[in-house]
């Protein structure tokens, strides 16, 4: 499915319907009918801001407003139908007509058909200079060359990896190395490349790595999600390149080069031990890199840079917070389980639910549907903590929760000293008070099927039995109605002189 809202987004943004498309991996025809459709409705990104994805494609698209589709022609084929003798493209363009009505598909007519031709020679065959405008374009890429950093303490060696960004109108370049090539990593790295330039480009050239593009085909684009979030903090357009088409981000590639010579190769010989060192001599060989002049024109990378920098977007009031997304399945206890087995709350009403999570350092944010339901401080330690918001329990836990110890204290009193005496024995029986309070509440509703008065005389018995008695040992009274029978009737009238022998009595003989 289209995404109808980001095409609305990259629209805002000010880029055209070519870069559009190329930034969807949609065709241009589907980005100008979207668009004119959006405009015909007067809708906006900022205006649909609340509106689900499905809601936009009926708005967009209503029910019974169909439109043609046409039968796009294998031009790999037809390329090299072409190279052999007499072929002439009117002839292929009547050969895909009758293939397309032999299918009830609707074909081309010819103008297109030789627009879409023309198109596929240029990507695939043609090589040009591209005028590149200020700020228009950041281009990013890992080096495929490493440097190794010694463990201070097991003195075994570890990889850095270089992460490279350049701006294809100075070639103004940015290098940092980092230890992994994570989603955590490549969020940092461009974060860190904005404050370098000190500004942002309105398009963002990147290969199709799994850490920035799930997934890239001739019918979509997804890119990976906190990628597109980073993207939309700074207002700027995610375009991968094509896949296996290093040309298509030059710059940058020529960047890894002077990167993996100028700097990698001139510190070869040097000893690392942490990586702000590493990071450290770096930036000290990329600023030679920068100021250092052109052999074919004037100038350097820092001075075209000077003439760049005002055509940069400005940056954000915050930098970019980089954030893990998840989907959890929210438990019968209102919890969705995340971050390392720690438990947050979200609203009852969604028992069951499939939700997304938003885990940054501090905080736990929970969406269904895009909407933001919930959020929590982000909890750390120990695995199985809780995190619960009293407004996210179902009415009848709410009104346990408001329950405490000197509410029980006080209600265990008014039935008699004994139970005020059994409850005490409870709440002060664990290490935390709130632990026994499920406890002392079944304890004190057992006068409600029997009584208050037997209740009362259950505890005094079960005090008789033992100094710290339970829940359990006066229910099992009460049931099986010890607490009616008095200590003075269970006791032998007359005690015998021999107590543990059993006279005639006790076998019926004394009758």
């Amino acid at each position: 499915m289209t995404n109808y809202r980001e095409i609305l987004r990259l629209k805002s943004l000010g880029l055209n319907h070519s870069q559009i498309s190329n930034s969807m991996g949609i065709s241009r025809q589907t980005t100008v009918t979207v668009l004119q459709r959006a405009a015909d409705r007067d809708l906006t990104y900022q205006s649909v801001g609340d509106v689900s994805d499905q809601e936009l494609a009926k708005m967009l698209y209503p029910p019974g407003d169909g439109k043609l589709s046409y039968k796009m022609p294998y031009y790999e084929q037809i390329h090299r139908e072409m190279g052999k003798s007499n072929v002439t493209l009117q002839l292929l363009w009547m050969e895909y007509c009758d293939q397309c009505r032999a299918a009830n598909e609707i074909p081309y007519q010819f103008t297109q058909f030789k627009k879409y031709y023309r198109n596929y020679v240029v990507k695939t065959k043609a090589t040009m200079h591209i005028a590149r405008k200020p700020g228009e374009i950041m281009e990013v890429d890992w080096a495929g060359q490493t440097i190794e950093i010694t463990d201070n303490e097991t003195g075994r060696g570890l990889e850095a990896y270089l992460f490279v960004a350049a701006l294809p109108y100075s070639g103004y370049t940015y290098v940092e190395a980092f230890l992994a090539q994570d989603q955590e990593a490549w969020i940092t790295a461009h974060v860190n490349a904005y404050c370098f330039f000190g500004g942002v480009a309105r398009i963002l050239v990147v290969d199709n790595l799994k850490t920035g593009v799930i997934k890239n085909t001739r019918d979509e684009i997804v890119l990976n999600k906190s990628y597109q979030e980073m993207a939309e903090h700074y207002g700027t357009a995610v375009i991968p390149t094509r896949v296996k088409a290093p040309k298509d981000k030059a710059t940058v590639e020529g960047a890894v080069g002077h990167a993996s010579s100028f700097i990698l190769a001139a510190i070869r010989n040097q000893r690392f031990f942490t990586l702000p060192e590493l990071n450290k001599v770096i930036k000290e060989r990329l600023y030679t890199l920068n100021h250092r002049q052109f052999q074919k024109k004037d100038g350097s990378r820092a001075s075209l840079f000077a003439e760049e920098r005002p055509f940069l977007l400005p940056l954000p009031l915050h930098e970019y917070e980089h954030a893990t997304w998840k989907i959890a399945t929210v438990q019968y206890n209102y919890h969705v389980s995340v971050g390392g087995g720690q438990f947050y709350s979200v609203p009852y009403e969604y028992i069951k639910r499939k939700v997304d999570v938003r885990l940054t350092r501090n905080v736990v944010e929970i969406f269904f549907e895009r909407n933001r339901i919930c959020s929590h401080v982000r909890l750390y330690g120990k695995q199985g903590q809780y995190s619960t918001q009293q407004a996210h329990m179902p009415p009848n836990h709410q009104q346990y929760v408001q329950w405490n110890g000197e509410r029980f204290r006080k209600w265990s009193a008014k039935i008699g000293p004994n139970t005020a005496a059994v409850v005490e024995t409870i709440l002060t029986g664990y290490k935390v008070e709130q632990q026994g309070y499920r406890a002392c509440m079944a304890l004190l509703k057992l006068s409600d099927s029997y009584t208050p008065e037997r209740l009362e005389a259950a505890c005094d018995k079960a005090l008789y039995y033992t100094p710290r008695p339970s829940y359990k040992s006066v229910q099992a009274i009460l049931k099986s109605g010890q607490d009616k029978i008095s200590e003075t009737s269970a006791a032998p009238s007359e005690p015998s002189e021999f107590g543990f022998t059993r006279g005639a009595n006790y076998y019926g003989r004394g009758a």
